[in-house]
C-alpha cells in the first residue's frame, strides 16, 4: 500500500472527507514536470515532508523548496548557497526569492545621497536612504539593502556623528523582516570603524552597540568574536584583567563551524592565558580540554603549539604534575623551530631530562625515562646524559655526591650549558630541589628492595644518609603508593622486603619441586640397579 497524507491513503482520507491537497509543492513542478506521486499517495504528504521525494527529485528542487519554506542553517556557506540560487534570509529564517531589482535606483540615489551628506544635511539623507530601504527589504533586493545599510554607517561615520551612528545600527538590524545577509555587510563594515576609532570612549559604546546586535545571532558571530575580543584587550590594557577574562570566557568559539580552525584555537588560547593570569586554573583546566593537540601536526601552526604548551607548562607547575611538564617540553622540543636552533633545543631537552627525573616512579616514568635516554642528542649536553643514567642504574646514590657533582651545573650552569629556570632561586625552585632529594631518596630504598630481603632500620638510615624516622616516613609512602612491597617490625627494628607468597602458588610450588625430587629418587634407583646388574653380569 502506498503511503499519502500523514500516513494516510488517498482513498481512506477521500472516504473520511479529508482529501489531501491535490496541486504539488511550490517550485516542483517547475523543477520536475515529469514525476508525479505513486498511485494512492498525495501531494500533500511531500508538502509536509520533502525529504519523503525520492533522491533525484530532491536534487532537482531549489533550496527554500527541500527547506520546507525555512532555512536549514544559518551558516555562511548556507547563506552563500542561497544568494547563488537567487534568495535571501530574513531575521525570522524565511527564505525568499528577489521579486523587485533595485539596483539602478540606488546606483542612481547613492552618489546623489553621498553628495548631499558632505554638504552637512546628513539627517535628511539618512531619512531618504531608509525610505528607500524599506522597499528594497520588502522586495527582498539583498544586495541593494546591504549597500544602503553600509552607506548609511559609512556617511555617519564619515561625519563623525557618532550617536546617530550608533541609532542607526540598533535601528537598521532590528527592522521588520530584515534580510540576514544584509545585517551582516553592515557589521562588517562598522567592525572596520572600531579598528580606525582612537577615541577609546567612543570605540567603547561602539564595540557595546555591535555587540548588543550581533547577540544570539549565529551569521554574525565571527564579528561579535572578534569584537569580543578586541574589548577584552581594551580592558585588560586598563589593568581590569579579572573583567576581561570574564568577558572572553562568554565566547564558546569551539562550537563556531563558520570560523577557522586557526582563529578558532588562537580564541581558545585567549581565554586559558587570561584564566592563568586571574590564576583561575580549574577554568584553565576544562578550557584547554577544547584544543585537540593534532591541529598542531597541520603546516603554520608552530607558534600556537608553543604558545599552547608554554601555557600548559603554567598550569602543570601550579598543579605540580612533572610528568606532564616532561611530555610538554618534550613536545616543544620535537617543534622544527626548536630543532632548527641549538641553544633553544637543548634549555628544552634538558627541562624533559630535569622534570622526567622529579617526576614520581611508575610504569609511564620509568618508560619516558629509557625512552629519552636514547636520544642521541643527549650527547651535546653530558651532564644531564649522566644525571639521567643514575637514575636508570640499579645502584644506589649518595646525595651529597650528587651535589657535588652536579648542583653547580643545575642551580647557576656555565658558559657553554646555561642553566634552566627548574631549579632557579625562587620559592618553586626551591621546591622542586626538594624534590630531587626526594626522589634520589625513592630510587636507593627501591634499590634495597631489589637486592635486600631484609634489613635493619638502622642500616637503611645510614645507606639513605637520614634520621631513621625519615627514613620510615619515606619507606611507608612508597609502601602506600604499591611502589615497593615492605613490612616493618618496629620492634626488633627489621624491614622485610619480601612478597609473602599465595597459598595455592606456593602449594603448587611445594608439589612441583616434591615431584622433580621423586623423579630424580625413581632414576637415580633405575641408574643403580642398572650398575648392580652389569657388575653381576661381570
Amino acid at each position: 500500500m502506498k503511503v499519502g497524507y500523514q500516513g494516510k491513503t488517498g482513498r481512506e482520507l477521500q472516504a473520511r472527507g479529508r482529501a489531501p491537497p491535490s496541486a504539488p509543492p511550490p517550485g516542483l513542478s517547475e523543477a520536475v514536470p515529469d514525476w508525479r506521486p505513486a498511485q494512492g499517495a498525495s501531494w500533500g504528504s511531500f508538502a509536509r515532508a520533502p525529504d519523503a521525494l525520492p533522491e533525484w527529485v530532491r536534487r532537482r528542487l531549489p533550496v527554500w523548496v527541500t527547506s520546507g519554506g525555512r532555512s536549514r542553517g544559518t551558516s555562511r556557506d548556507v547563506q552563500a548557497g542561497t544568494m547563488a540560487d537567487g534568495g535571501s534570509e530574513r531575521a525570522d529564517g524565511r527564505i525568499v526569492k528577489m521579486e523587485v531589482d533595485y539596483s539602478a535606483t540606488v546606483d542612481q540615489r547613492l552618489p546623489e545621497c553621498e553628495k548631499l551628506a558632505k554638504e552637512g544635511r546628513l539627517q535628511e539623507v539618512i531619512e531618504t536612504l531608509l525610505s528607500l530601504e524599506k522597499q528594497t527589504r520588502t522586495a527582498s533586493d539583498m544586495v541593494s539593502t546591504s549597500r544602503i545599510l553600509v552607506a548609511v554607517v559609512k556617511m555617519c561615520y564619515e561625519a563623525k556623528e557618532w550617536d546617530l551612528l550608533n541609532e542607526n545600527i540598533m535601528l537598521l538590524s532590528k527592522r521588520r523582516s530584515q534580510l540576514k545577509q544584509a545585517v551582516a555587510k553592515m557589521v562588517q563594515q562598522c567592525c572596520t570603524y572600531v579598528e580606525e576609532i582612537t577615541d577609546l570612549p567612543i570605540k567603547l559604546r561602539l564595540i557595546d552597540t555591535l555587540r548588543m546586535v550581533t547577540e544570539g545571532k549565529i551569521y554574525v558571530e565571527i564579528e561579535r568574536a572578534r569584537l569580543t575580543k578586541t574589548l577584552a584587550t581594551i580592558k585588560e590594557q586598563n589593568g581590569d584583567v579579572k573583567e576581561a577574562a570574564s568577558i572572553l570566557q562568554e565566547l564558546q568559539v569551539e562550537t563556531y563551524g563558520s570560523m577557522e580552525k586557526k582563529e578558532r584555537v588562537e580564541f581558545i588560547l585567549e581565554q586559558m592565558r587570561l584564566c592563568l593570569a586571574v590564576k583561575d586554573y580549574i577554568r584553565t583546566q576544562i578550557i584547554s580540554k577544547k584544543i585537540n593537540t593534532k591541529f598542531f601536526q597541520e603546516e603554520n601552526t608552530e607558534k600556537l603549539k608553543l604558545k599552547y604548551y608554554n601555557l600548559m607548562i603554567q598550569l602543570d607547575q601550579h598543579e605540580g604534575s612533572y610528568l606532564s611538564i616532561c611530555k610538554h617540553y618534550r613536545a616543544i622540543y620535537d617543534t622544527p623551530c626548536i630543532q632548527a636552533e641549538s641553544e633553544k633545543w637543548q634549555q628544552a631537552l634538558k627541562s624533559v631530562v630535569l622534570y622526567v627525573i622529579l617526576a614520581p616512579f611508575d610504569n609511564e616514568q620509568s618508560d619516558l625515562v629509557h625512552r629519552i635516554s636514547g636520544d642521541k642528542k643527549l650527547e651535546e649536553i653530558p651532564k644531564y646524559k649522566d644525571l639521567l643514567k643514575l637514575f636508570t642504574t640499579m645502584e644506589l646514590m649518595r646525595w651529597s655526591t650528587l651535589v657535588e657533582d652536579y648542583g653547580l651545573e643545575l642551580r647557576k650552569g656555565s658558559p657553554e650549558s646555561p642553566a634552566t629556570d627548574v631549579f632557579g632561586s625562587t620559592e618553586e625552585g626551591e621546591r622542586r630541589w626538594k624534590d630531587l632529594k626526594n626522589r634520589v631518596v625513592e630510587h636507593n630504598i627501591r634499590i634495597m628492595a631489589k637486592y635486600y630481603t631484609r634489613i635493619t632500620m638502622t642500616r637503611m638510615a645510614q645507606l639513605l644518609d637520614l634520621s631513621v624516622d625519615e627514613s620510615e616516613a619515606f619507606l611507608s609512602n612508597l609502601v602506600v603508593n604499591k611502589t615497593i612491597f615492605a613490612k616493618v617490625d618496629r620492634l626488633a627494628g627489621i624491614i622485610n622486603f619480601q612478597r609473602p607468597k599465595d597459598p595455592n602458588n606456593l602449594l603448587n610450588d611445594w608439589s612441583q619441586k616434591l615431584n622433580s625430587l621423586m623423579s630424580l629418587v625413581n632414576k637415580t634407583t633405575h641408574l643403580i640397579a642398572k650398575e648392580e646388574m652389569i657388575h653381576n653380569l661381570q
